[in-house]
């Protein structure tokens, strides 16, 4: 088995144990088994980095079998540098997640940290799949333990929340399986993304196909208008499952314009940019207000998620090195800083069972430790220099000026809102004097909630700090990618 394949299916085997091991008098042994499962998954991702390759833009660690021999269906797995860091981030956050809910968990332990790998492959799966039905299957199969992750650990509204997020990533998905199934028939009988990356296609058939790409992956972003079930979903799921749902599902929608519209369809991609640069900076500035008056933290944060992908898509859609690439650092640092401010606001919550902000207010006081830790999270997701927040951002805002000044000046203004929501939600949470007796009540972090504050805040630094490794190695596939996309393909 290559470590692709381990990759994916170490998590899965982990948690298809803890499946079985069903009573809640057994949690102990379940948490070490689960904290076990994703230090092993971790530690199979690490060699994917030690052993790759930089400087060119080919397929790496890549294994092929016959899955389906009547239809042509492969189980084709690769990594290229587009794909490396976010398979590394996924396996990253879900051990951090594990450590965090160890004591918030008390009741199916098994079946929530169980969900929590099993997730953690499929996601490792979309990643790695170089086969459009493999493809399709891990991304539609993400769906099955985060629905369930919100629908039984999550809020009073619980239900229609997990309901919402899949009825509108479903939708999505199908017209996406129809245009997967057009090209299959269009490249005689081949699910492989690079034979469909040097097919010809009328234009008709680049505009309809694109639009189908387009319904699966910009909800799943979530892109303005379509981002309506992300907030709802935040505010019900339970602070692992929100951890997980920023810092990695919304970029599956994401990676996906890069594997299937950007490659496949170049010229309806160049033709509807216009459309997606708009969308983004809608997200950007206006989500970016709408989140100013929110007055549940995790609302908040939801909603400045949405601005922070909004960066991502425009990148993406100015065709450039710097764009691109800076959209992907952007999916890395949001996957550090979405997570470090979910678990944030799952600490005060689990000490007073309240996201209200008005329900807090001088968390200084009785937390100092918890309060720096929070601090440097709401300064990265501002985007302050020397945080992973600012990388991205910063190389989105410098191809957008190139490409258009009005763009990036709409884009940079963006920061403004960032800085104003995040700060005035820490100082209404954090400064000031204790504003009740629930705050007055509260205790510092321990020394496994420290722990998970301490890893995550190493890493925003370290990006922020020396994005440089980042970088390297996406360099060459973006290279490729573009120019890959400046041919066309008009039959």
């Amino acid at each position: 088995m290559g470590l692709l394949s381990l990759a994916i299916w170490a998590p899965i085997a982990f948690g298809a144990v803890l499946l079985a091991l069903g009573r809640d008098d057994q949690a102990h042994v379940v948490r070490w088994l689960a904290l076990l499962g994703a230090l092993l998954s971790l530690a199979v991702t690490v060699p994917l980095y030690t052993g790759f390759k930089l400087g060119t833009a080919a397929m790496q660690f890549v294994e092929k079998s016959t899955w389906i021999d009547r239809f042509h269906v492969n189980y084709h797995l690769g990594v290229d540098g587009i794909s490396l860091w976010l398979i590394l981030l996924t396996a990253f956050i879900t051990v951090v997640v594990v450590i965090a809910s160890w004591e918030s968990i008390t009741e199916r332990v098994n079946q929530y940290m169980g969900a929590f790998l099993i997730l953690s492959g499929l996601m490792i799966g979309v990643f790695s799949a170089q086969d459009g039905m493999l493809f399709y299957v891990f991304f539609e199969a993400t769906l099955i333990p985060m629905y369930l992750i919100i629908g039984i650990w999550g809020g009073p509204n619980k239900i229609y929340a997990a309901f919402k997020f899949f009825l509108y990533t479903l939708m999505g998905s199908l017209l996406m399986l129809v245009a997967l199934i057009y090209l299959y028939t269009q490249s005689g009988g081949s699910f492989d993304l690079a034979t469909w990356h040097k097919l010809p296609l009328g234009s008709t058939a680049q505009t309809l196909l694109f639009f189908a790409f387009f319904a699966a992956f910009a909800v799943k972003v979530p892109m303005w208008p379509v981002h309506t079930w992300l907030p709802d979903v935040h505010v019900e799921a339970p602070t692992g499952g929100s951890a997980v749902l920023a810092a990695i599902m919304l970029k599956l929608g994401a990676y996906g314009f890069l594997r299937f519209s950007l490659p496949i369809l170049p010229d309806a991609s160049h033709e509807w940019a216009w459309l997606i640069i708009t969308l983004s900076l809608i997200a950007v500035v206006y989500v970016g207000l709408v989140a100013m008056v929110q007055k549940d933290m995790k609302k908040l944060v939801a909603y400045s998620s949405v601005a922070h992908m909004g960066f991502v898509t425009l990148g993406f859609f100015v065709f450039s090195d710097l764009g691109v690439s800076g959209g992907i650092v952007q999916m890395i640092a949001h996957g550090f800083v979405s997570a470090a401010m979910f678990l944030s606001i799952g600490v005060l919550y689990d000490r007073v069972h309240s996201r209200e902000i008005s329900s807090y207010g001088g968390v200084v006081n009785t937390m100092p430790n918890f309060a720096a830790f929070a601090l440097l999270f709401t300064m990265a997701n501002c985007g302050l220099p020397g945080t992973a927040g600012f990388v991205g951002e910063w190389m989105v805002i410098l191809a957008a000026v190139k490409a258009n000044f009005w763009i990036g000046a709409a884009a940079a203004s963006a920061l403004i809102f960032g800085a104003a929501y995040s700060l005035w939600m820490f100082k209404r949470v954090y400064l000031g004097a204790v504003a009740n007796d629930h705050v007055k009540a509260l205790t510092d972090i321990g020394r496994r909630e420290f722990l998970v504050m301490a890893v995550l805040a190493i890493a925003v630094l370290y990006m922020g700090i020396y994005p440089k490794p980042f970088t390297d190695v996406m360099d060459a596939s973006v290279a490729e990618l573009l120019r890959h996309v400046a041919v066309s393909k008009l039959n």
